[in-house]
């Protein structure tokens, strides 16, 4: 199996790997706490292999294309968060529910965003320059945006005894990667281990939603009243992101290609670089890694939509000068 055909199909990756999860939880309840204490480490290689595919010393290029940095910049960080922060007040009463949806909608995708512009036939180019600032950018502003929309009862879960790991789980392989690129790029040869390393993520991402489903049975099945809720405000996000992508694709004079990778970044949002923070919250709270992970999978049947429906009807192809169609 190629490389290609392996994302092409991640879905079914992650699907499996959440009904199999559910499945031996449900079988053998003992398991919740090893498996538990296994997320961190196979998360933090995740990480590590995602990080090396991005171009994390190469920010300033991302700079190069004004009006299509603008237009993702505003879109991600300042349209976004409002859409998010007005779909919450619709949800139920709910502290962990709300987190959980804040955590994961307020910040964009720097892994499989890429994949799906490319498959979507966006500009990965683009896609690519634009991942190293956004991401340095969501891990700046999530702190603001929880504290803005979340206010003092959402804050003081995340005591600093609790959050240390997931900070750790989060900087040491993106520390490890920015060093590994340096390495790579002294050598011609080095560059086939990122390659290799390349075959992981959807491999190590599976693992890691297995390992979660299966720990966290009890919260799911506590969480079924709301789960319809985290599908409907994740599909109403979805549908509101592409509204976003066309209008501002208009506004900024957008071509064809960049406002394909403007959709597919708008649409897209970063589960496993919160999924740390939401395992590291007390007691209680278990139900805002359970949102997450539905999220995500609710995001992925999403994108089998987005690329048939981004380059055949938003933005579809426009022929050339003089050509009628």
């Amino acid at each position: 199996m190629s490389r290609d055909r392996l994302e092409r199909h991640q879905v079914w990756c992650y699907l499996t790997a959440v009904l199999l999860g559910l499945a031996v939880g449900t079988i053998w309840p003992q398991a919740g706490h090893p498996v538990e204490a296994l997320v961190w480490p196979v998360l933090a290689v995740l990480l590590y292999t995602t990080f090396t595919q991005l171009p994390l010393t190469s920010i300033p290029a991302a700079f190069r294309d004004g009006r299509f940095l603008a237009a993702a910049l505003v879109g991600n960080f300042l349209l976004i968060p409002v859409v998010v922060w007005g779909l919450v007040q619709f949800t139920p009463d709910d502290d962990a529910l709300r987190l959980g949806l804040l955590l994961v909608l307020l910040v964009p995708c720097t892994d499989w965003f890429i994949t799906f512009t490319q498959l979507g036939r966006g500009d990965a180019t683009r896609a690519t320059a634009l991942t190293p600032i956004s991401l340095l950018l969501q891990l700046a502003l999530l702190p603001a945006y929880l504290w803005l929309m979340a206010g003092a009862d959402f804050t003081a879960v995340f005591a600093p005894g609790d959050v240390w790991p997931a900070l750790l789980v989060l900087l040491v392989p993106l520390g490890l990667a920015v060093l590994s690129e340096v390495w790579f790029a002294r050598r011609c040869g080095r560059e086939r281990i990122r390659e290799g390393l390349g075959w992981w993520p959807v491999p190590l991402l599976s693992v890691v939603i297995f390992l979660v489903a299966t720990a966290h049975v009890g919260p799911a099945r506590a969480a079924l009243d709301v789960l319809p809720v985290v599908i409907a405000v994740a599909a109403v996000f979805l549908a509101v992101s592409l509204a976003l992508a066309r209008l501002l694709a208009t506004v900024g004079k957008l071509s064809t290609r960049q406002g394909r990778t403007l959709a597919f970044s708008l649409g897209t949002r970063n589960s496993f670089i919160v999924l740390p923070f939401a395992l590291s919250l007390p007691a209680g709270w278990e139900i805002a890694a359970v949102v997450v992970v539905t999220q995500s999978l609710v995001e992925l049947f999403g994108m089998i939509f987005y690329l048939w429906f981004v380059p055949r009807h938003l933005f579809p192809q426009r022929p050339p000068d003089g050509v009628s169609v």
